[in-house]
């Protein structure tokens, strides 16, 4: 996809933080799976969580998704390094932390999600585009002329 005055994007990998992105508190959204389903015939989409709740495994149970759950004591550093292991320069990443901010730095375009949990400033000033929920970050990619509209210069 080309978009003007921003570049072309060859996105194949969409990586997903989990609580307060597509989740709340453990929880995962219907609205967020429903997109996750849309998308998963022309993406990979990946979920990486510390999985704060010990639910994401069952949450995501029959979705075609890539499961990562951190284990480190940096989890800032663990998502970014999971991104770039995908091969950042075709991933989109989405979250919410000031633990996501460095994955979607390094992603082709990245965008924070200001739901119920709020987001980090620093994660917001740092994105691409600044969606209200989850599904709505995901959708961008079903319907790509959006990105397209809100990214052109």
């Amino acid at each position: 996809m080309q978009i003007p005055g921003f570049g072309e994007l060859n996105i194949s990998d969409i990586v997903c933080d989990y609580n307060g992105t597509i989740a709340k508190d453990g929880i995962l959204l219907p609205e967020a799976a429903e997109a996750i389903k849309a998308l998963t015939e022309g993406y990979r989409v990946h979920i990486v969580t510390a999985d704060t709740f010990g639910s994401v495994a069952a949450q995501v149970e029959g979705l075609e998704v890539s499961l990562k759950i951190l284990t480190s004591s940096d989890h800032t550093a663990e998502k970014r390094a999971y991104l770039e292991e995908i091969g950042a320069g075709r991933c989109a990443a989405i979250g919410n932390g000031n633990n996501d901010l460095q994955m979607l730095r390094a992603a082709a375009i990245s965008i924070a999600v200001m739901a119920e949990e709020g987001c980090s400033v620093k994660t917001l000033m740092g994105a691409d585009i600044v969606c209200r929920s989850g599904a709505e970050a995901l959708a961008l990619f079903a319907l790509p002329k959006r990105l397209i509209a809100t990214l052109r210069k």
